[in-house]
């Protein structure tokens, strides 16, 4: 079995906001100390919905990576990189679009809902439709067993999931592969060999779930064995094929809290957003200016917490002794809305001045940003070379 690794990927569609750092920066930088993490700046799948304005997306790509320095992603714990620059995510795209059904793709609910969203766009292509096999490919390169992502997310691991489900039984079907594994389970010894086939037989049989575990568990402690033996025999486990591309498991994240200035999702589409690196005046111009409860039409009149914007921000960012002074303020009229809204400011401040510190080194010296770059994506295509190296073999285009 291979190690848990994580992937995950943003496109560079614009310098991020807010909801990108509570949604999913804050659960990047506490998972890179626990787990070996792949970040990437998905380029081209920018270039499936913005193909015809590609001069926007190499700016767009650096304002990504700068943010989530800025934010604490650690280039010393977690590998940042892009996309198109490793080149097998296009080649594995392409070789998993091959046996992928159209009907899978036609059925991933996003497909429909982008079409809707971006009705001003001409997405009527191969690449739009695709798209879900090229995310599927980010993921397989790196054999990611755990990929972070929100509830609305998940049919695409589900796909990916099955694209790698399907490529397994397609091309795990190794000549004489039942004999190989026998082999291979020698190589742990007498003791263990026989441990081994007697919990395959347990799972196989009885479906002992328990068994399986621990038969995983007793290849994974085993230092005698290949690579290509371990995978042959985590693949004689639960049937007859060689285990080539890992499932995906997901990793759910909770939703973000942090809501737009309208009291929607924040989000660009809405014009609603506060920049992760936005400027003083900006953000307080901003705020200032946001609705708050409409029965609210004087100072004197009483509101409600609950019907407010403003609130949700205070949720995001404040503590509960203020919540408790935001609702006595409101419901008594004891204060302003202007005044309920300071607190907001000065935490969202307070917490950008720690992003713009570390953004500024970046700023003013790229070539600081281009090796964290570079390392990373050397890093990446080592693990990717690795699978397309099997993944080749194992369809017949591995040719010596």
């Amino acid at each position: 079995m291979f190690p848990d690794r994580i992937f995950s990927g943003m496109r560079p569609t614009g310098s991020l906001h807010l909801g990108h750092y509570h949604g999913v920066l804050k659960n990047w930088i506490k998972l890179q100390s626990e787990y070996p993490c792949f970040f990437c700046v998905v380029d081209l799948h920018a270039l499936t919905t913005h193909y015809e304005t590609p001069d926007i997306i190499e700016k767009n790509v650096w304002e990504v990576l700068i943010d989530w320095l800025a934010s604490g992603i650690d280039p010393a714990q977690a590998t940042l990189f892009i996309q198109s620059h490793v080149q097998e995510h296009a080649e594995l795209s392409l070789l998993l679009g091959m046996s992928t059904p159209l009907g899978w793709l036609e059925r991933v609910p996003t497909y429909k809902e982008q079409i809707e969203k971006l009705h001003d766009k001409d997405l009527d292509t191969y690449g739009f439709f695709g798209y879900p096999v090229l995310m599927a490919a980010d993921i397989l390169l790196y054999r990611a067993s755990l990929v972070p992502v929100g509830e609305d997310q998940v049919p695409h691991v589900e796909i990916t999931r099955e694209i790698a489900r399907r490529f397994n039984y397609l091309y795990g079907r190794e000549p004489g592969f039942e004999d190989k594994a026998n082999e291979a389970a020698r190589k742990l010894g007498g003791k263990r060999s026989k441990l081994y086939h007697e919990l395959r037989n347990a799972y196989q049989q009885e479906g002992n779930e328990e068994a399986l575990e621990q038969a995983r568990a007793l290849l994974q402690e085993s230092q005698s064995l290949l690579m290509s033996d371990r995978e042959r025999l985590f693949g004689y486990l639960e049937g007859s094929r060689k285990i080539i591309l890992v499932e995906p498991q997901v990793m759910l994240t909770e939703a973000s809290r942090m809501p737009g200035l309208n009291g929607q999702k924040m989000s660009k589409s809405y014009s609603n957003m506060i920049g992760l690196r936005e400027n003083k005046v900006s953000i307080e111009k901003k705020i200032h200016k946001m609705p708050t409860d409409s029965a609210r039409a004087r100072r004197s009149d009483p509101g409600d917490p609950n019907k407010c914007p403003v609130w949700r921000l205070h949720q995001a960012y404040t503590n509960p002794a203020t919540h408790e002074w935001v609702w006595r303020i409101c419901r008594n009229a004891e204060a302003g809305c202007l005044e309920c809204k300071q607190p907001v400011i000065d935490s969202i401040l307070l917490e950008q001045q720690q992003m713009l510190e570390r953004a500024q080194k970046y700023i003013d010296d790229s070539s600081l940003l281009r090796a964290i770059v570079a390392d990373g994506c050397d890093k990446a295509r080592k693990l990717a070379y690795e699978t397309m190296r099997d993944v080749r073999e194992a369809m017949g285009i591995s040719y010596s």
